[in-house]
């Protein structure tokens, strides 16, 4: 037997296939957006519906943008010739605010991982190695999550790479094994960056 009307009930239910939102904490964000004045829950939804009708990847380094080209691609004041190879958008925003990076991005959207039916085609590597192939990158920095799923990509991608005779380095291990980048503190990312090693 339900205790709320089925509309609710399918509110709950979406916020709960949320990552990291629980049955009591969907029911609290349900409760919430019922209680809101009807043009702000209008105006949050009509936020989920432009964001997912405009954001797509940038036609360079597939993060996550709204243009063709992302405005990080499109600054004159980043340095073209070094790239960083992220796992996910969320990870460009955590070296973005140590500060210390000023090349250029390369978001994969994923990591090879066989136990989740995830393999090399089903991320953005091929992209990749088209932008390395043109022959204007001269250092690619493998900053995926340093965990099985990560460093396997890691290796993966520098193999490819390798013929091309650009440099190949890996954040130093200053992060802790299994922690996640974007819950890094800015400090621990800003000297992993600065010690990274090329990968033999």
């Amino acid at each position: 037997m339900s205790f709320f009307p089925s509309s609710l009930e399918i509110l709950i239910e979406k916020f709960a296939s949320l990552p990291g939102i629980g049955q009591k904490s969907a029911q609290r964000l349900a409760f919430h957006i019922l209680s809101l004045p009807d043009e702000e829950a209008q105006a949050f939804a009509d936020a989920i519906s432009t964001a997912k009708k405009t954001v797509h990847c940038c036609a360079v380094c597939q993060n996550l943008t709204d243009s063709e080209v992302c405005a990080i691609c499109q600054s004159p004041r980043r340095d073209e010739r070094v790239v960083c190879v992220v796992s996910d958008p969320k990870t460009v925003i955590a070296i973005e605010r140590t500060h210390e990076y000023n090349g250029h991005y390369h978001v994969l959207h994923g990591v090879i991982s066989p136990l989740n039916h995830v393999g090399p085609d089903d991320i953005k590597i091929k992209e990749l190695v088209n932008r390395v192939a043109d022959g204007h990158i001269e250092e690619v920095i493998m900053a995926t999550n340093p965990d099985t799923e990560g460093e396997t990509t890691a290796k993966y991608i520098s193999r490819l790479l390798k013929p091309f005779g650009v440099k190949i380095t890996r954040l130093a291990y200053g992060m802790p094994v299994g922690l996640s980048l974007e819950f890094a503190d800015d400090a621990t990312l800003m000297r992993a960056l600065e010690g990274r090693q090329e990968i033999e």
